[in-house]
């Protein structure tokens, strides 16, 4: 094998198409769009490379038009998870033994695959499967995506170039790093696309094996990543996609012997059940298991008297409302001075009576659907309560429909209390709470924001006095792992804003940084001596 110390193209993020009337990009989308909506997929789990259909079918319909059938996939079981595992060990040998640069060369292909030939078939999945706009799908499900695999592909270089800085005379001392023993589990929402690339494939690039089960709410696009993967040259068994009940695969996957990890991004109180299953059975395992979680939020908008009001306003309604509030770092609630209310108030009311609302076909809609009726109903349950609370009044919104689509008006509540349940509760959707505090309980106030809530994933301040950004700052360190000044609480950027919080939230391993990668290797460290000692008595032994 040829040998050699190679650089990888320096990565760069990927620009984001404005799909603006009249560009080239907004007539290839929604010639995609059209492709897709024409013909009803069959989508396969796939392990060990081959195409798996069970004939048990679950149905694929967007969110925004429920009677419109996107097509099938094919439900597994627990031989199905079996058998992924199996194809997982089987391909772990070659794999894992692959020089890190064809490895490399795999992500970076898939990378640009989906950069050019893919981009519009990727984004029409994310925008039919998942309800996002022709913007929300770009940034995740095209630039978001491309971004974690070209970083991760330098990270890993970097993580593989850390050696041991001192080696002394007659003495060479050697860093490497090692996939985990045994296979990993990656288990994705429906909420990003990148995410669920991302979870198994920078596993997957530090030379480990995955199994993935991928919410049933975003098999429409994984499919599509998976074709992506196999044309990239992703070998079979490395990556095994399954579409098992969750306590089915959880079952087969927790019990095994060579588990030796969990990539999970989802709900806190699945992660939880998740943690404590592995913490019981492990006497089973051949080594102590990664775990690896971003789980949930409840995130925050803090404005200070001095905020700029227009800059407030809309770093809070893009913040609460775009995806519809789907976002784990969605704001979700808003502590707005009473001095600034009233203008805030009307910027708000304004600008939210304007939205349009609709399917994402249409690409002058603003908000589309939430994900399914689940999330419909638990979102109208929460909307009707507070219609009828005496501690909270509706200011605008209040309303929904699913006669065509899981459409949830956008909403603001105003809490007239601080732990009022929706200023502690997630939600994920579009329903915004807001509680007003009188100017001068400001340092009262980051005590109510730092202790409300059991999250601690994304949060923002709105200032234009820096003492009060600084004392924010420092009163909230933990309450947010991405923390924003004079800007909305969504929106990370690979390579610039690595992604994660604490608390509740996950164990902040940040994706899209060299920390999420080094959870996927196990170090040795190799001391070589080239003048070996001959005699076991040391000069000290020596009589006077």
């Amino acid at each position: 094998m040829l040998k050699g110390f190679f650089n990888v193209p320096t990565p760069i993020n990927e620009p984001v198409y404005s799909y603006a009337p009249g560009s080239k990009e907004r007539s290839l989308l929604k010639e995609a769009l059209q492709v897709a909506r024409a013909k009803q997929a069959d989508i396969p789990m796939l392990i060990g490379g081959k195409e798996v259909r069970t004939g048990i079918k679950g149905e694929l319909r967007p969110p925004h038009n429920h009677k419109h059938l996107l097509g099938y996939y094919h439900k597994g079981d627990k031989k199905h998870v079996e058998e992924a595992i199996n194809s997982a060990l089987s391909a772990k040998e070659n794999w894992e033994n692959l020089a890190w640069e064809e490895r490399a060369a795999i992500f970076l292909k898939a990378a640009d695959l989906i950069a050019g030939k893919y981009r519009y078939k990727l984004n029409a999945a994310t925008m039919l499967g998942q309800s996002k706009n022709a913007y929300q799908a770009e940034i995740d499900s095209a630039c978001e995506i491309i971004d974690f695999l070209r970083f991760n592909v330098k990270y890993m270089t970097e993580i593989y170039e850390q050696q041991p800085p001192v080696s002394s005379s007659g003495v060479w001392n050697r860093l490497e790093q090692r996939p985990l023993e045994g296979f990993v589990f990656a288990i994705t929402p429906f909420n990003f696309t990148a995410i669920a690339g991302n979870l198994p494939s920078c596993v997957a690039m530090m030379g480990n094996v995955v199994v993935w089960k991928p919410a049933d709410t975003q098999i429409y696009a994984a499919h599509v990543l998976m074709e992506v993967f196999q044309e990239a040259g992703v070998p079979a068994g490395v990556i095994n996609l399954i579409f098992a009940h969750g306590p089915d695969a959880g079952d087969v996957i927790f019990n095994h012997p060579d588990f030796a990890g969990i990539h999970f991004t989802g709900s806190t109180a699945v992660f939880q059940e998740i943690w404590k299953t592995i913490g019981t059975n492990i006497h089973k395992y051949r080594s102590y298991p990664r775990i690896v979680g971003e789980t949930g939020g409840k995130d925050f908008i803090l404005v200070h008297p001095s905020a700029d009001v227009k800059v407030a306003n809309t770093a809070v309604v893009r913040g609460a409302f775009e995806y519809q509030g789907q976002k784990c770092s969605a704001a979700s609630r808003v502590y707005i001075p009473s001095s600034l209310w009233p203008e805030m108030k009307a910027l708000m009311i304004e600008d939210i009576k304007s939205f349009k609302i609709g399917p994402t076909e249409d690409f002058g809609n603003f908000i589309n659907a939430v994900i399914d009726e689940k999330s419909f109903d638990k979102l109208a349950k929460y909307i009707d309560q507070a219609k009828i609370d005496e501690d909270a009044e509706i200011i605008v919104g209040g309303t929904y429909d699913k006669s065509e689509g899981y459409f949830i008006h956008p909403t603001v509540i105003e809490a007239k209390k601080a732990d009022y349940v929706t200023m502690r509760e997630e939600l994920f959707g579009p329903v915004l709470t807001v509680y007003i505090y009188e100017d001068d309980k400001w340092e009262e106030t980051l005590h109510l924001v730092d202790k409300t809530s059991i999250y601690a994933l994304t949060g923002a301040v709105i200032a234009q006095d820096r003492y009060a950004i600084a004392q924010a700052s420092s009163a909230l360190k933990n309450s947010a792992g991405n923390f924003y000044v004079n800007d909305k609480c969504t929106g990370a950027v690979v390579g610039q804003q690595p992604f994660g919080g604490a608390r509740g939230s996950g164990t902040n391993d940040k994706a899209g940084s060299m920390i999420n990668l080094l959870r996927w290797v196990s170090p040795r460290t190799i001391k070589e001596s080239f003048n070996s000692p001959t005699d076991y008595r040391y000069p000290f032994l020596e009589q006077e």
